[in-house]
């Protein structure tokens, strides 16, 4: 007896049907529009990599118990990407010394991460990747901020439903030398920082315990803990003045400045929660946040990363960029009503049905002028009566049926019908 398989898709991952690819595409096609209005020039690297250069930098969860990994033929231990960051500087590290400068490149490509699924987070999700290669003026840092800004406005969202929150690591350094954590052991100061980027995840007791376990004292938590709860730099440099002239908080007011005389203003805000887990940023670092009451979170993130060449044995190049994904995305267009066939839709689509068998040749002759011009056109297989064509377009949603049956042959004409209205163009 043959065995009965699963029709489930694996654990995490999702099947697109036609109407779900529609609105997956609508969200690609407006990333790459966008992402080629800045001119950068898109890429892709293959989807496994050297299980290596993710535990190399990625951070413990997505460079650890997240890897999906396996050994090919030759007993290499590759993994399934998780993120493009490594990947796209180990492509560029080819490259880079014979290319003009800056690099703008960007990709949209599926990733693997093996964690529990849950809401806006797939173990397989795909995943726009924007980054500046080359340049290490405020400029590059200024672009990618404009342009994670504009990918979101190009949704056409309302109001106050998104904004830009920004932070650096050069001032969350500052914070940990200030607090006496920047003494602490490598191992044990990359613990603090991955704490605090769990700020908003876990209540303040744990936050203490973690602290303690990587070596801090109370004081040290009590200045941690003014710098996490400050609402604005204003309020920062009250709470803890030392911190004004910091380069961090410096890039950070310079940045908000610039962004409010784009006319980002009421945008962008300090954030000192937004930490970014990945142990390669080493500047300015952002994130998107959903303001929808339902979905209060971080869209996507990124942000100035200028030391990750050096695993690959290079020297290190200036880096900068973000990476928004598919399924918080998709859920932001759906919270704010931004989903809507006739905005994410392709063009009209046309169903041609074979009125008469004996029809069929002239048929194919009209699809294939029509298919010629540019229409997209469903053509029919099957004999069908009239009626049921018009039943059938109905619920596949057609715009317009080509009706061409025995009266209209020996008139050398056709008709095409408006399923919204009802009207019927004669053409010959």
């Amino acid at each position: 007896m043959t065995k009965v398989l699963s029709k489930q898709e694996p654990k995490g991952t999702l099947d697109w049907i036609p109407a779900e690819f529609a609105v997956r595409k609508y969200i690609f096609d407006c990333w790459r529009r966008v992402c080629l209005r800045y001119g950068f020039e898109e890429y892709l690297t293959p989807i496994v990599e050297s299980a290596e250069i993710y535990r190399a930098k990625s951070g413990e969860d997505v460079g650890g118990k997240e890897l999906v990994t396996f050994s090919d033929l030759g007993g290499r231990e590759l993994s399934i990407r998780p993120e493009m960051t490594p990947s796209v500087v180990r492509m560029v590290s080819k490259v880079y010394a014979a290319s003009p400068k800056p690099l703008k490149y960007f990709s949209i490509a599926n990733f693997m991460r093996n964690e529990k699924p849950q809401r806006g987070r797939n173990r397989e999700f795909w995943q726009l990747n924007c980054d500046i290669f080359g340049s290490a003026d405020p400029a590059s840092d200024l672009e990618i901020l404009c342009l994670a800004l504009d990918l979101v406005l190009e949704f056409k969202p309302p109001k106050n439903s998104f904004a830009l929150h920004l932070n650096s690591r050069r001032l969350i350094d500052g914070v940990l030398e200030l607090s006496g954590a920047g003494k602490l052991k490598a191992e044990n100061k990359a613990a603090v920082v991955r704490t605090l980027d769990k700020w908003k995840k876990l209540p303040l007791s744990a936050i203490r315990e973690r602290l303690a376990a990587a070596g801090l004292k109370s004081e040290a938590s009590t200045i941690l803990e003014e710098f996490m709860t400050s609402t604005s730099l204003a309020e920062l440099a009250k709470n803890l003045p030392a911190l004004k002239n910091n380069a961090g908080f410096l890039e950070i007011a310079g940045a908000i400045k610039n962004l409010n005389d784009l006319g980002y203003g009421s945008l962008v805000e300090f954030d000192p929660s937004v930490i970014r887990g990945f142990d390669y940023y080493d500047g300015l670092v952002f994130e998107a946040i959903d303001k929808h009451p339902e979905n209060n979170r971080s869209m996507f993130g990124g942000g100035r990363y200028n030391g990750l060449a050096e695993i690959f044995g290079e020297k290190n190049f200036p880096a900068v960029g973000f990476a928004p994904g598919d399924e918080v995305t998709k859920i932001f267009l759906e919270n704010w009503n931004l989903i809507d066939e006739n905005r994410f839709g392709a063009q009209e689509k046309y169903y041609f049905p074979l009125l008469s068998r004996d029809l069929y040749l002239e048929s194919q002759k009209l699809i294939k002028k029509l298919r010629a011009a540019g229409k997209q056109v469903f053509a029919g297989l099957e004999e069908q009566k009239i009626g049921k064509a018009l039943d059938f377009a109905n619920k596949k949603g057609f715009a317009k049926v080509v009706i061409f049956g025995e009266d209209e042959n020996k008139k050398h004409k056709y008709k095409i019908k408006d399923m919204k209205t009802g009207k019927e163009e004669v053409v010959s």
